[in-house]
């Protein structure tokens, strides 16, 4: 690390290549003399990604992948990433400093197959320059689309309902058998109002909800106006809404917001579902409410850890739907996004403006 004083004389008392990076009244100098001047080369972590963005890459650049269908181990993907210009990698991996850093002055690009990027260490990135690619919007629908399934199985008890089919439990009808949440003349609170958020509110308005409301960092009145939402505070939505939506990023303001006390002040009728991240919840706070009926039933697209150890007492309650992080498991979505992922690395390692970049 170089000041702005100091920087002019290193650069002549030094004969190497020299790529200068300005990072806040920082200059950061990453030596480049021993880049080779062939083929650029990517690391990709999962081989069954779809193959329309292996192709692409395979086009331009020299790519090696990881060749088991999980992901990769960290000891592996340190030995795989020094000298690589592109990592291609999922939520799976932690990408930080140690990463990032041993992959050497070549990495240029790291692009993820997510919409999510906080596995990657991004100040690490920005005092390196290197770019970040991403995948949003191309999974927004399907994210809404499994949002309102997990809504309706939770809200319903369709699982609870289909157990009993198997086990036994269906007997004769009875008035107050397997009833649920009915979302005709519900208020819905969404947690976040971004891209997915929207969009699971234009689902919402057919069924008929008394009142959509949305938190959110900033309130957007046009656009809420035209999906008859209404802004409210945190604590408004905690406490007002029967349907309590989870479709916000992961940072650090909305880890684990919603604790006991949020909980505590929820409705017992209150359907909480989250297709979001796993650590916007307290999770031990969320099985006690669960366990105690200070609510209804949850719904969890999105746990913490993953995947949830078979252990896990959430498991053993009756009261709660929970899939495996499918939120964007559409086959059209996941095509797409592997696309997008490509052509990231592509525009990167070509000096062009990427399909979606992370700002840093």
């Amino acid at each position: 690390m170089f000041t702005l004083v100091n920087i002019q004389n290193f650069i002549k008392q030094h004969h190497k290549a020299y790529r200068l990076l300005y990072h806040s009244d920082k200059i950061y100098a990453r030596d480049c003399s021993n880049m080779s001047n062939s083929k650029k080369s990517v690391y990709v972590t999962r081989p069954d990604v779809a193959a329309i963005g292996l192709d692409i890459l395979k086009k331009d650049f020299d790519v090696s992948v990881w060749y088991k269908s999980e992901p990769v181990p960290r000891e592996e993907l340190l030995k795989q990433i020094p000298g690589k210009s592109a990592l291609f990698c999922a939520l799976t991996e932690k990408i930080d400093n140690e990463v990032i850093t041993r992959a050497g002055p070549q990495l240029e690009c790291i692009a993820t197959i997510s919409v999510g990027y906080e596995h990657i260490d991004l100040e690490t990135c920005k005092k390196l320059g290197i770019r970040v690619g991403y995948t949003p919007d191309v999974l927004t629908d399907a994210t809404a689309e499994l949002t309102m399934a997990l809504l309706l199985a939770t809200s319903r008890r369709l699982f609870e309902a289909n157990r009993d089919v198997y086990s036994g439990g269906w007997k004769p009808w009875s008035p107050n058998y397997m009833c649920g949440q009915g979302l005709k003349g519900c208020q819905v609170g969404l947690f976040g109002f971004g891209r997915i958020g929207r969009e699971i509110a234009s689902r919402l308005l057919p069924f008929k909800p008394k009142k959509i409301t949305y938190t959110a960092r900033n309130q957007q009145p046009e656009v809420a106006k035209k999906l008859m939402a209404s802004y409210a505070t945190f604590e408004e939505m905690v406490s007002e809404s029967d349907v309590i939506i989870v479709c916000c990023a992961l940072t650090p303001s909305t880890k684990e917001v919603f604790d006991k006390s949020a909980f505590r002040n929820m409705k017992r009728n209150c359907v909480f579902i989250n297709t979001a991240r796993g650590g916007i919840v307290d999770q031990n706070a969320l099985y006690e409410a669960l366990k105690e009926k200070r609510i209804m039933a949850a719904g969890l697209d999105v746990t913490t850890p993953e995947p949830l150890p078979l252990d896990d007492p959430l498991l053993k309650l009756n009261n709660v739907v929970i899939l495996p992080h499918i939120g964007s498991a559409d086959i059209d979505t996941r095509i797409q996004m592997s696309h997008i992922t490509a052509l990231n690395i592509l525009a990167a390692l070509k000096g062009e403006k990427m399909v979606a970049e992370v700002q840093l």
